[in-house]
């Protein structure tokens, strides 16, 4: 059985698809780096408070799950 001739090559495709991916990263990547940094802290007291809070949820949660007995 004869395979049909194709007028596009599988490898001129890949090209074309991958050079538009590229442009477009670059494109979305100059967008970034002018754009404002947003989650930048706002004030010197926002920057030196703690990442870390121990009463939150989340961190409650945590260790709480981590007091189950292990299962084997």
């Amino acid at each position: 059985m004869k395979k049909p001739k194709t007028t596009f090559g599988r490898r001129a495709f890949l090209r074309t698809l991958g050079g538009g991916v590229v442009g477009g990263g670059a494109t979305w990547a100059a967008g970034q780096l002018t754009g404002e940094a947003s989650a930048l802290p706002a004030s010197y007291q926002d920057r030196r408070k703690a990442a870390y809070q121990p009463n939150s949820p989340e961190v409650q949660n945590f260790y709480r799950v981590n007091r189950y007995p292990a299962t084997k």
